[in-house]
């Protein structure tokens, strides 16, 4: 009896390690021990349409849902984010910023590499942020690919949408939405192209993330929120 037990114990640990494997492997979550979920930002942030197979991707029709499963869930106390993503999409990584500042649940951001374009709101939508020192975080403005319609109404568009982006990130950070869009704006430090490039420090100091540290620091904030809490 008690050999029997111990083997489903054992197929039952296995089982869920199987699942665990197949969770990385799909969508780059998995569940971390002391009721946290894990959820990755990598690549480019795919939206309605779908991109080369080549690309290492973040598909927004899998993040909330997720999202919404973590909220409703008795089983997870609070989310860590790691990103590392070029951006993508807008609309979706506004939905996903969106998602993520809405939860009840504590939430921890920690850049790694780099949280560029449409990845800023993402990355300053939790409760706490992170970057490593040697992370990116790159802020330029609107851009389209693909037939663009030369009428103001376009640019009101533009407009727009970059409106939407400043707006939630100074809600969202202790970046003042003047400072965002000068340097959105900027035409010296990239060479091609209007925006600016933010290592660790410069973004802490900028007000966009909170902190700079690692993986240890931003655990221990996110035990220290849900205790909190």
């Amino acid at each position: 009896m008690n050999q029997e037990k111990e083997k489903q114990r054992n197929d039952s640990r296995e089982d869920r390690e199987k699942e665990q494997r197949e969770a990385i492997k799909e969508t780059g979550e998995v569940a971390l021990s002391h009721r946290i979920h894990l959820l990755t930002v990598i690549g480019e942030i795919e939206g309605h349409e779908c991109l080369s197979a080549n690309s290492k991707t973040t598909k927004y029709e899998h993040v909330l849902p997720k999202l919404a499963a973590i909220e409703d869930s008795p089983d997870i106390d609070g989310l860590l984010i790691l990103l590392n993503t070029v951006g993508g999409d807008v609309e979706a990584g506004l939905a996903i910023a969106e998602m993520i500042a809405s939860l009840s649940k504590p939430t921890v951001s920690l850049v790694l590499g780099g949280s560029h374009s449409i990845g800023v709101p993402i990355a300053v939508s939790t409760d706490y942020s992170f970057i490593v020192k040697t992370g990116t975080m790159v802020i330029h403005p609107v851009r389209m690919n693909g037939t663009v319609i030369g009428a103001p109404q376009t640019y009101d568009y533009f407009r727009q949408m970059q409106d939407r982006i400043l707006g939630f990130i100074s809600e969202h950070s202790r970046a003042s939405r003047e400072r965002l869009e000068e340097l959105m704006l900027d035409t010296g430090i990239l060479t091609k192209d209007l925006g600016t490039i933010l290592v660790g420090p410069d973004a802490v100091r900028e007000g966009l993330i909170n902190e700079t540290g690692g993986i240890s620091d931003a655990l221990k904030k996110l035990y220290e929120l849900i205790e909190a809490g």
